[in-house]
């Protein structure tokens, strides 16, 4: 059986094919139920004992070189009589692949954190589902404070502890003003959620960045300084900037940030409401009670707060008209956003 396997082998290295037909000969010859393997395969079974693992190594060499010989063979007549194959990638995949995209909302948010860190900011986090007192009463809101009320707010749980969907990313804040000692100064990126009909201008859950610096002698002016350079930085450096005066819980002073319309350069149009300004965040002194609050002392600290939401900028920068376009996952959308950063 020996001898009859080293034949085989010899008749199949020095086999040729130049068809399909004759190809289909040598698989006939060597590969069918009648062929040369398995009338080896029969006398295998008469083999002594002794002789079974040597010779079934062999057979097993033999039958992959004879597999390996036909695909071979194949493939060159293939070839041959299609020159236009030589051409043709095989290993690639027979459906084209689709290259994906980042989404809007994180390109922006990117580089939101990428401004910040540039100037000494790092990234803090903390959980969606948040007690009351971080999310309200740390922050300085009354008991009556419009914000608590279920039309507002997602609430979990209301007994024995107010448990609700975090409707900003200042409890974040809190959460870091009360493990670390000043000076202190984080962006907070996160989604938050508010008891909002949905519309095009409106959903019950967005996305914020919210900033916070404490340390000894910060002054107002430090955080017009920071928010003209990341105005200039995101939007372009002929950037002007206005703060106007507002109200926030938890900052005092507070005011709101416009950014001169980059459409018209300030000049009004329909985007701007031909103001020639778009709000943009709010901002202010952090309030020294929230200071107080979070065990920092306000006689020796000071600080400051300002909040952005991120569709807001994203709108601003791809001229978005529809705030539910980003969460519709719909790929065409998506597809627009390929070639930026």
């Amino acid at each position: 059986m020996l001898d009859r396997i080293e034949a085989a082998y010899k008749e199949v290295e020095s086999a040729i094919a130049d068809s399909l037909a004759q190809v289909e000969d040598f698989r006939l010859k060597y590969l069918s139920k009648k062929g040369v393997l398995s009338s080896l395969m029969e006398e295998f079974r008469n083999v002594p004992a002794e002789q079974k693992r040597e010779l079934g190594q062999k057979l097993n060499q033999l039958k992959i070189y004879v597999t390996e010989r036909y695909n071979s063979l194949k493939d060159n007549v293939g070839n041959a009589s299609n020159p236009e194959l030589k051409s043709i990638d095989l290993t690639r995949s027979a459906t084209p692949i689709a290259t994906g995209s980042r989404h809007p909302i994180s390109i922006v948010r990117n580089d939101i954190i990428r401004i910040f860190s540039d100037m000494g900011f790092s990234v803090a986090e903390g959980p969606e589902i948040e007690d009351d007192w971080h999310v309200f009463s740390s922050l300085n809101f009354a008991a009556d404070h419009p914000a608590r009320d279920m039309q507002d707010t997602f609430f979990i749980a209301r007994n024995p502890v107010d448990v609700l969907l975090r409707t900003h990313t200042s409890s974040v804040q809190t959460r870091t003003m009360e493990k670390t000692e000043p000076p202190i100064r984080i962006v907070c990126p996160g989604r938050v959620y508010r008891n909002e009909a949905i519309s095009a201008r409106a959903h019950c859950f967005f996305h914020q960045i919210e900033g916070l610096y404490i340390d000894k002698n910060v002054s107002f002016a430090d955080l017009k300084q920071v928010l003209l350079n990341f105005a200039r930085q995101m939007f372009g450096p002929e950037t002007k900037i206005r703060l106007r005066p507002s109200y926030f819980p938890f900052t005092e002073p507070s005011a709101e940030m416009d950014i001169s319309c980059d459409i018209c350069g300030g000049k009004g149009c329909a985007f701007c409401k031909e103001t020639g300004w778009v709000e943009i965040l709010g901002c202010g002194m952090v309030d020294p009670n929230v200071l107080k609050s979070c065990g920092i002392d306000p006689e020796i600290y000071s600080g400051y707060a300002f909040g952005l939401g991120i569709e807001r900028i994203t709108n601003l920068k791809y001229k978005v008209k529809d705030l539910r376009m980003f969460s519709e996952n719909d790929v065409r959308f998506l597809a627009e956003f390929e070639s930026a950063r």
